[in-house]
């Protein structure tokens, strides 16, 4: 028998003889501590059985990405190595995907951390929380998922922003639902950062909250986990079904009384009647924010009667059910959002006594308009005729004091004509007007 023949055959007993489970296919050599690691150098061992693997490399936030030297003393970085390597380095971590390895010694130089692990990881897989059923449309849900590497969450700083995981709804195009022609919605994603509904960062755990509010109907769940190294998918139908409370604002026929009611209705063959609570809160004018409770419910159809509002203008009410399912699932659902206005009611009119008197002034000032404007034009009117007569007169005046002259020169002429004849004979002489007196002779 050869040496690899039994070799072969040890490993072969040795699998046998191991609990299930315990055992990491393709990986020949458990993982080595950081702080084992450091003692070896950052060295660790890759048998020649080994077709695949994935490092897992913890390293000091913000220090650079590890220098992977081979067995044969050739160096890889992350943006230096060959194609069949990819390589995702983030702000605390590398993970270096490698297809057939060089079997021997490897060995890492960077500033990883120290208690952290070097993990060598054959299979990368996600493991992703079903939804629950009957689901509602509007419900707050809570799931969760893990990286697994070799069915082991994976867990260390940085590897949320290492992973990016998208959640899908694709309607399932079922004539007669709401969600028929819904196409493919973005419904969220899943984190482990210790905020909104995630416990713990950096623990392993990615949680969801997803956007409920939808079309109700069949969808399709798409959970997507992926980076540069790896790309895994996570596929689940479901039903998304219409809320079993319903919430709706009463109309006011009296709007100027203020008081507003809301009708509550609850499905009590789906959800526990004596386990169903209301949490509203009104919103309104001047920064108005009022909490309004509704719990011990009597019957499945209740009015709840909201405070009176006195301030004019719109309000809003928003409100969230908690509840408990016939199958003892807690759910909690966020409600569509109530509104109403409360309008300020318009000015009485005058009355008849009113309307008489303010015609009675009016009635003044007309006259008085009217007075005003009867002298205004007859003052114009003698002013104008005034001036008229006084420039009649000049022109007059002037007219009768020019024939005046005319006439006393005709007669010097005929008196003598020795001055006549001699004017004949001589160039006319040009009478000049100004020569002439056109004053009027005394009167005597």
């Amino acid at each position: 028998m050869t040496a690899s023949r039994l070799r072969r055959l040890i490993i072969i007993c040795l699998l046998l003889l191991s609990p299930i489970g315990t055992w990491q296919p393709f990986v020949h050599a458990e993982t080595i501590k950081a702080s084992q690691a450091a003692e070896l150098k950052n060295r660790f061992r890759i048998d020649y059985m080994v077709d695949k693997l994935t490092l897992v490399i913890q390293r000091s936030y913000g220090s650079a990405p590890v220098v992977v030297v081979l067995p044969d003393g050739s160096k890889w970085y992350s943006n230096r190595h060959p194609q069949t390597v990819k390589w995702v380095d983030g702000l605390a971590a590398d993970m270096i995907y490698i297809e057939k390895p060089m079997p021997g010694p490897w060995q890492l130089l960077g500033d990883i951390t120290e208690g952290s692990t070097i993990q060598k990881i054959s299979e990368l897989d996600i493991d992703v929380e079903p939804f629950p059923q009957p689901l509602f449309q509007g419900e707050r849900l809570k799931v969760t998922a893990r990286l697994l590497g070799d069915n082991l969450t994976m867990r260390m700083p940085g590897l949320d922003f290492m992973v990016e995981w998208t959640a899908k709804f694709s309607s399932q195009h079922i004539n007669g639902e709401d969600n028929f022609v819904t196409g493919t919605i973005i419904v969220g994603a899943y984190k482990d950062n210790g905020e909104d509904l995630d416990e713990v960062p950096d623990d392993g755990v990615f949680t969801g909250a997803k956007n409920l509010d939808q079309p109700t109907g069949h969808y399709t769940l798409n959970v997507t986990a992926r980076n540069n190294l790896f790309e895994r998918e996570y596929v689940m139908p479901f039903v998304l079904s219409e809320q079993p409370i319903t919430v709706e604002m009463v109309p006011n026929n009296d709007p100027l009384k203020g008081i507003w009611q809301i009708q509550t209705s609850i499905d009590d063959t789906q959800v526990l009647l004596d386990q169903t609570h209301f949490l509203f809160e009104l919103v309104g004018p001047a920064g108005l924010q009022m909490p309004i409770t509704l719990q011990d419910l009597t019957s499945v159809d209740q009015i709840l009667y909201l405070p009176k509002v006195s301030d004019f203008g719109s309000y809003r009410v928003k409100g969230t059910a908690v509840s408990t399912t016939i199958d003892g699932r807690e759910i909690v659902l966020n409600l569509p959002e109530m509104f109403f206005n409360l309008i300020e009611p318009p000015t009485p009119g005058p009355t008849v006594e009113e309307l008489a008197l303010q015609a009675a002034e009016q009635a003044k000032v007309e006259e008085q308009q009217a007075k005003d404007d009867a002298i205004f034009w007859i003052v114009t009117v003698n002013l104008t005729l005034l001036l008229l007569g006084i420039v009649g007169l000049v022109v007059w005046r002037k007219r009768q004091t020019l024939a005046k002259a005319m006439a006393a020169a005709e007669k010097r002429l005929k008196e003598n004509p020795a001055v006549e004849e001699s004017a004949t004979d001589q160039q006319p002489e040009s009478i000049d007007l100004d020569d002439i007196d056109l004053t009027m002779p005394d009167e005597k």
